[in-house]
Order: C-alpha cells, then structure tokens, then sequence
C-alpha cells in the first residue's frame, strides 16, 4: 500500500485479493461463516448473532469483539447489507445509514476456481479511530495510513488462511 495523505472523511478504502483453486460455494461457506472469522483475525476475538439469526442473510446483525494493543478492547453491531450467495457478503460496522465502516467479500468465478476480493472501508461514521484523529488532529493521515496498512495486513493473512481451508477441504 502506498501513501496516499487520504483523510478520514475521504473514506478510505483498501482490499486485497487472491486467487483460490476451489468454487465458489466452497469459498462462499467459508466468508460467509462469522464465526469462522475470529479464527482468521488478529483483532476480531468472537462474534455472534443477534435476534435469532443463525446464518447470514441481508438485514442479519451480528456482535463482534475486538482487541488491539494501540486501541484496547471494543465491541461493534454490524448488519449484514448485501449477501448474494455464493458472490457477495457486505456488513456495515454500526449504523446502516452512516456506518463507521463497511467491509466486503467478493467472488468471482475464474477457471475451476475462485479469485477472492476482501475490501473495507473507513467511515463515514465515527469508530475508535475518530478519537486517536481527534487527540492528534496533525497526524490524521499518518493515523489513518497506518490503519489502512494494518486492514491490509490482516486481509492478506484472511485471505491466506482461507485459501488454505478451501483447497484443503477443511
């Protein structure tokens, strides 16, 4: 990832991708799969449902909790805004209308396999991030450039161990 002196209410943005050699349904039960994801994370600790839900589906809201050593332990609601199986799993991270950020799978078939795209993106809303920004307001690219590197970071290993799960069956 490259400097890009991006600003918080630029809603920044970054992704990364990798190519899979399994269908995509096989892939789409794993990104689909919540509670799989705490396993994958260096920062998502556990999640679960809410209001009954026991699958993803759009409108679905689930709970997760994080951890991070700069940021501590928080907990965020997320509602699930697009889930077109097996191509497309979207969430927003607190409110729907103005989410503090919105993360994304998407699948597209290739060959006999699956090229795997995980995006995310910051704001428009507040998130933990706004407070570190508000406290060093002179640093706010600096803050938010580490930040996208490390969403980049965890995506590439996300998508590693997916990779890994899918082609092995697991």
């Amino acid at each position: 990832m490259q400097w890009t002196g991006q600003v918080y209410a630029d809603c920044p943005t970054v992704s990364a991708h990798t190519y899979i050699e399994a269908p995509p349904e096989r892939v789409w039960a794993l990104v689909s799969d919540i509670r799989l994801m705490p396993r994958l994370s260096s920062e998502l600790r556990e999640v679960e449902w809410l209001d009954g839900a026991t699958a993803a589906e759009c409108g679905t809201r689930f709970v997760g909790r994080n951890a991070h050593p700069a940021y501590g332990s928080w907990e965020t609601t997320s509602t699930v805004m697009e889930c077109e199986a097996p191509r497309r799993f979207c969430w927003a991270v607190g409110d729907p209308g103005h989410p503090a950020g919105r993360w994304r799978f998407t699948l597209t078939p290739e060959g006999s396999g699956t090229v795997l795209e995980q995006w995310a993106q910051m704001g428009p809303g507040p998130s933990g991030l706004t407070y570190a920004i508000e406290a060093m307001p002179d640093k706010e690219q600096k803050i938010v450039f580490v930040r996208l590197r490390e969403f980049e970071a965890g995506m590439l290993a996300n998508l590693a161990a997916i990779k890994t799960l899918a082609e092995d069956g697991d």
